[in-house]
């Protein structure tokens, strides 16, 4: 099975019709949104076409294929218009015996993990792609597609397998590899 991960639209129709292109392209199976949608939130500049409407319009016929998690601009307003579920906290998937524990990144103080060596934490809110280790715990994130923060351009990620890339949305460039397995 191939995912396509992507996190913070922020309500781009623009960059949410990129990244549906991205995710035919791809030909990934599943289609996996780590939160913040459809607003953008009073801390960032309004988005490139910005029409949280049109965002539902575009996702809509993508609704049987998303997995997503609540992120913190998102609300149960959003809920009421989206149709597929996207309120949870965190989901859960498993990957070649291991866990990836995925969330939108803005509670993990006061999330309780319950992660176990070679499982994963992939998050979104920071805008910033990474792939790092957080103590004792990986932690991937497959940046912005609406709004990249610290230099970093649009990007998102796949997993297949075990093997995780991302990739920059509009030129399709392969940036970063990296094995769930690997240390």
């Amino acid at each position: 099975m191939k995912w396509f991960i992507a996190s913070d639209i922020h309500g781009s129709a623009y960059w949410c019709e990129e990244m549906l292109k991205a995710y035919e392209r791809e030909k990934a199976d599943r289609l996996i949104l780590l939160g913040d949608i459809l607003y953008h939130g009073p801390r960032n500049d309004l988005p490139r076409e910005y029409d949280p409407k049109r965002v539902i319009a575009l996702l809509g016929p993508y609704a049987d294929r998303i997995l997503a998690v609540r992120g913190n601009c998102d609300t149960e307003v959003d809920q009421m218009v989206l149709p597929f579920p996207m309120m949870a906290e965190y989901a859960v998937l498993p990957v070649e015996g291991r866990l990836l524990y995925l969330t939108h990144g803005h509670k993990l103080d006061s999330v309780p993990l319950k992660l176990r060596s070679g499982d994963a934490l992939l998050c979104g809110h920071t805008h910033v792609p990474a792939a790092e280790w957080r103590g004792e715990t990986r932690y991937y994130n497959p940046g912005s597609v609406s709004i990249p923060k610290n230099g970093s351009r649009e990007s998102y990620m796949t997993l297949e397998g075990t093997l995780l890339r991302w990739v920059a949305l509009q030129s399709g460039e392969c940036f970063r590899v990296k094995d769930l397995i690997e240390p």
